[in-house]
């Protein structure tokens, strides 16, 4: 589950993105995907270390 979503949320962002918007959609739903990513992973990390 750690790392996961990062890629997952990425391509689901550029698709997404590229449906609604185009070629600037699928850039804006990259972005948004891969901080969603990252955010989501950082959180599962912060309450992994928060358990112990």
């Amino acid at each position: 589950m750690g790392c996961l979503p990062i890629p997952v949320l990425f391509v689901l962002g550029v698709l997404l993105g590229s449906l609604l918007g185009g070629d600037r959609g699928a850039l804006w739903g990259a972005g948004i995907g891969l901080l969603l990513g990252l955010g989501l992973a950082g959180a599962f990390v912060a309450l992994v270390r928060r358990r112990r």
